[in-house]
């Protein structure tokens, strides 16, 4: 008797159960879990008769125990099944009885099922019957199972089978490693896909030709430029011919990412390969160098250009125009124009459109108007582009053209777009923007959608009725027109942005994407700067993320808001943060965020860390523009490096950028302050010739010193100057002379600095080249102050005078006219002062207090200034480094040595660091009162932070550790000052090296 074979059930059952369900919707037929029962004859097709015979040779092989041979018919069954419907059953019936299939059917089913979408299941399948059982995958299955994990987005078990796939070295898996790449790459993967051909490369597999036309074009055009030139180079190594628009790829990406000396490098090889470049690469190598102010090397490729018989466009002669333009060679702009037409080619929209731009910029409003016309009369019809230069600039200027050409362009079937918007509501008056934004959309809806809006014009309503108006708009945009929603909603959340109002923008955005819609660029970028503004960064990078999951790539502007936002409120730690960003997606920093950050580290005098940054732009081959080395000369004069401002001026002008005044005034105002008169001079003398006048940031600067220097008559004299130059001072000038003079209160000892110094001449010879624009009087007006009281009037008088001006009332000017008053100990009217400036609501910041604490504290009234210091943390106005600086001071001048120290540690908690000047204070103290311990932690502690004591102060706290016999802390702290560069007197360097027997 033959004896059955009984098996334990398998968890292949319940998975087959999921497999079921999973073809639930599909036209294919599974057939039940339960054996199959042959059906009758009148029911069944000859199909299902073939099957129910073919299982019931099978039962009837087994039940007379010939297992060989019903294996081999299973397997033979599975390998000519017609359906995977009828496979699946028949692996079914033959795991059901423990007829386990070889791995051939698994592969070729699985493979299936990858194939048809059905990756679960392929995944199901192939964990409990290939891995779990410990059978070796081939390579067929192995590239199945790669390809099923990756759009399963199980990137670690892709992995691993790439590696067992490249592992088996088998000649099949070229096509298995072609689909990957593809797949990876439409789910925009790019680096992965690199990363895996490059290891397949290594590892000897040579990818299709498609497959490498792929990688190397979608490389080069998301900026993965050296990634798809190394994958070229892999391709031409495996013997695969470079193809024509391979190099274009590359050529596009490289001038993409402003590398454009290797992109023209990459072209000249293309044609070592009997390849032509068109016109269209020729343009985007011109367009890349003026981009980067290298107009002469775009001159260079137009006239190889026109040698190769290559006829250059319109287009290539506007990019030309506008690289002159950008880089102030405007005449010259006017040579290629007139040889453009010389060539037999027409101006065109965008010819007009970049003049109208330029002359819009340098304020020449008219002469744009003129251009307008004249296109009109070449059958020239302007475009919004146009449009958004020239009316902005009439806004500006109160022109009442404005709404006139404002008309034309909607009669002309020109609406406006975001970028005009944008630029009218930074000019609009505050808490009217939602007035502008109606306004907008009721053109866009009339003129744009042929929608008459119930509101034609922005009546100044209440603004929940306006924000129900300009809803009620965007639904007949959207029903109109949907193309005009992207523009139109994006308007609305600008002017949300800046009418302060950044939740309903935020909540606009996001009903706006779940009607299906897509933001601009410029509505994100306006949410970015509103978040980056209230503090709030971490919103700002969940929306660029938002962006990049919408698939809209972050550009350089996007980064560029963060960065400005967060070096106006001197938040430098997040600046560098947003730039660790851009590294991460491979992004190269524009030059104004450059600007921005090395206009914040001037501020601050952080000057070397500047100079670092600068040299760092240079290093990224990146070229500044002119509004960068003003910048950076502007901040190297400030902060006493007249010399290396001087040299930087001559690199700029070196690279063909000319200087305008603001340059020249930074120049000369940092030569003078370094009492280098000649060389202040000579640039005066240049900033004349080159046709500009000396203007009001000039003469503030130039008075500011003097005033300093203590020679009153000289800066008088230069006043008097700037009122007959026709030059009209602001706010800065006259807080520059109650300031300069109330400083001279304090030292003023009965005679006044020696005006007949050796820079007399100097002196003498920039005050006639000054003169020069100034209309001819017989004597310069001069004052004669011989006393304190006479001071003192001076002062008042310059205060009454403030106070009958247009500049008042201004926070910066009640601060000044407040130190004023402090520095000459009239507190009664400081305080009277302060009680005006509460009523008229000007807020009491930082500096006030500063000036009144510190007023204080010059008296020896500590008191009072802790009542104020204390008064301004319960006003909840937060102390800054200045303010905690000039307390500990005070502690100190009056021997509260605890206090200080506690406050330097409060100071500290906050994130700031005792200046080097309190530092001091609080060590000569110290020192003063024999806390020798004390003493030594602050000057270690001085150290940590970059700082070195003075001298005086550094010998003698080593000589009081000396005296204690301290030799072990002596000999640190010797150790550490010499470290760091500091040098001791001979007798004290004598001393420490005879007692610590060195």
């Amino acid at each position: 008797m033959i004896n059955r074979i009984h098996h334990k059930p398998h968890t292949f059952t319940s998975m087959l159960n999921s497999i079921t369900k999973s073809f639930a919707t599909s036209p294919l037929v599974l057939l039940s879990e339960n054996p199959p029962i042959p059906p009758s004859f009148s029911t069944v097709t000859p199909n299902h008769n073939h099957k129910s015979l073919c299982f019931s040779l099978a039962q009837t092989l087994l039940n007379r125990g010939l297992l060989p041979a019903a294996q081999r018919l299973i397997r033979r069954l599975i390998l000519h099944s017609p359906t995977i419907t009828h496979e699946l059953s028949l692996i079914h019936f033959a795991v059901s009885r423990g007829l386990e299939p070889y791995l051939p059917p698994y592969s070729a089913l699985i493979s299936r099922l990858v194939n048809l979408g059905q990756f679960q299941v392929a995944q199901d399948l192939y964990i409990d019957r290939i891995m779990k059982p410990g059978v070796m995958p081939d390579a067929s299955l192995v590239g199945s199972m790669m390809i099923c994990y990756c759009k399963l987005g199980k990137f670690k078990e892709e992995n691993d089978h790439v590696e067992k796939l490249i592992g088996l070295k088998s000649s099949s898996s070229v096509r298995a490693f072609s689909e990957l790449l593809k797949e990876v790459f439409e789910q925009s993967r790019y680096f992965d896909a690199y990363d895996y051909s490059v290891r397949i490369n290594d590892a000897g597999v040579s990818l299709s030709v498609s497959c490498y036309n792929m990688l190397i074009s979608g490389l080069s055009s998301r900026g993965y430029v050296d990634e798809a030139r190394q994958v070229f180079d892999i391709m031409r190594e495996r013997g695969v011919p470079p193809v024509c628009h391979l190099w274009k790829s590359l050529v596009f990406g490289f001038c993409k990412m402003d590398r454009v000396e290797e992109a023209e490098l990459l072209s000249i090889e293309m044609e070592s390969y009997g390849f032509f470049v068109d016109k269209v690469m020729y343009t985007s190598l011109i367009n890349a160098y003026c981009k980067n102010r290298k107009v002469k090397m775009g001159m260079r490729l137009l006239y190889k250009m026109l040698k190769m018989g290559c006829q250059p466009d319109t287009y290539t002669y506007n990019t030309l125009m506008q690289g002159f333009v950008n880089s102030g060679f405007f005449d010259k702009m006017w040579v290629l124009h007139r040889q453009m037409i010389e060539s037999g080619l027409e101006p065109d929209v965008p010819t007009y459109q970049i003049m109208i731009n330029k002359y819009c910029k340098e304020n020449k409003v008219d002469c744009a108007l003129a251009l307008l016309s004249s296109m009109c009369g070449r059958d020239l019809t302007p475009n919004v582009h146009c449009y958004t230069s020239i009316i902005p600039a009439l806004y500006k200027e109160n022109r009442i053209e404005v709404d006139e050409v404002y008309q034309t362009m909607l009669d002309s079937g020109v609406i406006p777009d975001q970028v005009m918007f944008f630029k009218l509501i930074n000019a609009y008056p505050k808490g009217h923007e939602l007035h502008l934004t109606l306004k907008f959309l009721n053109e866009i809806a009339k003129y744009g959608c042929g929608v008459d809006p119930l509101s034609s014009s922005a009546s100044f309503g209440p603004t929940e009725s306006i924000q129900h108006q300009i809803n009620h708009i965007l639904g007949r945009i959207v029903e109109r027109r949907p193309h005009l929603a992207n523009m139109a909603y994006s308007i609305y959340i600008i002017g949300l942005c800046f009418g302060g109002k950044t939740d309903d923008a935020l909540r606009s955005l996001v009903f706006m994407i779940n009607l299906g819609f897509q933001p601009l660029m410029s509505a994100y970028n306006s949410l970015i700067r509103c978040f980056s503004q209230e503090g709030f960064v971490e919103h700002s990078g969940a929306l660029i993320e938002l962006m990049e999951g919408m698939g809209m790539i972050p550009n350089s502007t996007t980064f560029l808001v963060m960065v400005n936002e967060h070096c106006k409120n001197n938040d430098l730690a997040s600046a560098f943060n947003v730039l660790r960003l851009m590294d991460d997606r491979r992004m190269r920093p524009s030059v104004a965020i450059y600007d921005s950050i090395i206009g914040c580290l001037g501020r601050e005098k952080r000057v070397f860390d500047a100079h670092c940054m600068f040299k760092k732009l240079l290093e990224s081959d990146v070229d500044p523009d002119d509004a960068l080395y003003f910048r950076m000369i502007n901040t190297y004069a400030k902060n006493g490096q007249a010399i290396e401002a001087d040299r930087l001026f001559y690199r700029m002008m070196k690279h063909g950028i000319q200087p305008n005044s603001r340059v020249y005034s930074a120049l000369i105002s940092g030569f003078v302050k370094k009492n280098m008169m000649k060389k202040g001079v000579m640039y005066l003398g240049s900033m004349l010739k080159d046709g500009f006048m000396p203007n009001k940031v000039l003469y503030t600067s130039l008075i500011g010193h003097f005033i300093r220097k203590g020679e009153l008559e000289f800066s008088f004299r230069l006043v008097s100057l700037m009122e007959r130059s026709r030059i009209e001072s602001d706010h800065v000038t006259y807080i520059t002379l109650i300031s300069g003079i109330c400083r001279n209160l304090q030292r003023y000892n009965g005679i006044w600095h020696d005006t007949h110094n050796k820079s007399q001449k100097e002196r003498e010879h920039l005050y006639h080249l000054l003169r020069q624009n100034s209309s001819p009087v017989e004597n310069d007006s001069k004052i004669s102050v011989t006393t304190h009281e006479e001071l003192k009037l001076l002062a008042m008088k310059l205060i009454r005078g403030i106070k009958d001006s247009f500049y008042w009332p201004n926070l910066y000017m009640y601060n000044a006219t407040l130190s004023g008053f402090c520095r000459m100990g009239k507190f009664k009217e400081a305080y009277e002062l302060l009680d005006v400036m509460v009523k008229q609501g000007a807020g009491l910041n930082q500096v006030t207090y500063s000036i009144l604490i510190n007023g204080h504290i010059q008296v020896g009234e500590i008191d009072a200034a802790v009542g104020l210091f204390n008064k301004m943390n319960a006003d909840g106005c937060v102390p800054d480094r200045i303010l905690y600086n000039i307390m500990i001071k005070g502690f100190c001048k009056n021997k509260r040595l605890i206090d200080a120290l506690s406050l330097s540690h409060a100071m500290c908690k906050r994130g700031f660091v005792p200046s080097k000047i309190a530092f001091e204070y609080m060590l000569i103290s110290l020192c003063a009162s024999r806390l020798v311990n004390e003493a030594l932690r602050i000057c270690e502690d001085m150290i940590s932070h970059g700082y070195l004591p003075c001298r005086f102060n550094g010998s003698w706290l080593l000589h009081m550790l000396l005296k204690e016999n301290k030799l072990n802390e002596a000999q640190m702290l010797h150790d550490l000052m010499l470290d760091k560069g500091s040098k001791l007197s001979n007798p004290m360097r004598q001393r420490i090296m005879r007692d610590l027997k060195l």
